[in-house]
């Protein structure tokens, strides 16, 4: 039996809060601000109840703190005008994996993540992009990741 199991609504809170452990590691120096966790709650109970939205997170529960997660990956699949590598343009992208941190090295980032490739796979996705910390690169190269070269640019709206 899997420890990894579809994040519930009522994980929500626990959700954000491994997120936010996610934040201020690969964000070293910003502030560990949670003031936006009560405006971001009601829209990630909302999308963890959806079944079939495009998003999704798995989680491992805490070993040692009952009600506490121990371990998170989310991820969403995007529709893109297709191309040749990838005819029906199905792209997953994944965020917010995390683990707590009296948790680590138990392996159990590792398998929220082939839990979320598999679901991935299930989907039709033809490629998963992320962005990768330092310190979690050898997790994501030896499932596979890649380096590319980034062209990317944002708009903050």
């Amino acid at each position: 039996m899997s420890l990894v199991r579809r994040a519930e609504p009522g994980d929500a809170a626990e959700v954000l809060r491994l997120r936010q452990v996610m934040i201020d590691s690969v964000f070293a120096g910003v502030s560990g601000d949670t003031g936006w966790h009560s405006a971001s709650l009601p829209t990630l109970r909302a999308r963890l109840a959806a079944a079939e939205d495009g998003f999704v997170a798995f989680v491992v529960d805490h070993p040692q703190r009952p009600g506490a997660l121990a371990a998170l990956a989310a991820g969403t699949v995007e529709y893109r005008i297709g191309r040749a590598d990838n005819p029906h343009g199905r792209v997953g992208h994944v965020f917010s994996v995390a683990t707590d941190p009296n948790a680590r090295r138990r392996g159990y980032a590792r398998a929220c993540m082939e839990e979320l490739l598999a679901w991935f796979r299930e989907r039709g996705v033809a490629q998963v992009d992320l962005n990768a910390s330092a310190e979690a690169e050898p997790l994501y190269a030896s499932l596979g990741f890649v380096r590319k070269p980034d062209p990317s640019m944002r708009l903050q709206l």
